[in-house]
């Protein structure tokens, strides 16, 4: 097998560099929309989900410097739209009673199995790390069924 010259991989390089510029001309959306029917929920709930949660599973979204900066700017926006489709703190009022219990399930499902907040995020963002104080706040709350 031949041995790339300095001049392909200059070529090479060159065209790695123009092909991140031009990414940068996609547009993201980082919008975050009104908040509605917001959640309800005891204050340590709400520290809770907001440390750890907020950033992917509401309206509230702190969109990092990151977020800005293609290709990972494309990953941040696709994990925050499919963490709102999947529950959306910001309109919890608004999901019907039988919803909410099933929110509340899969919720607690996704923190015992360790599914939530996920690796990569915790590993960002390290204040989101759960505690066993913070688990425990959570599966309280979701055997509680939201009160």
């Amino acid at each position: 097998m031949k041995k790339p010259s300095g001049r392909s991989l200059a070529y090479l390089a060159a065209g790695l560099v123009v092909a991140l510029i031009l990414a940068q001309l996609i547009p993201v959306n980082r919008s975050n929309p009104p908040i509605g029917a917001e959640l309800e929920a005891p204050a340590a709930v709400l520290e809770v989900l907001r440390r750890s949660c907020y950033d992917c599973h509401s309206n509230e979204t702190t969109w990092p410097w990151y977020s800005r900066v293609a290709p990972v700017s494309w990953l941040v926006a696709r994990d925050v739209s499919e963490g709102r489709e999947a529950v959306n703190y910001s309109v919890w009022g608004s999901y019907p009673a039988g919803e909410l219990a099933e929110l509340l399930e899969e919720t607690w499902e996704e923190v015992a199995e360790g599914e939530m907040p996920p690796a990569m995020y915790v590993w960002l963002h390290s204040e989101a790390r759960l505690t066993t104080a913070d688990r425990e706040i959570l599966r309280s709350w979701a055997a509680d069924g939201d009160r």
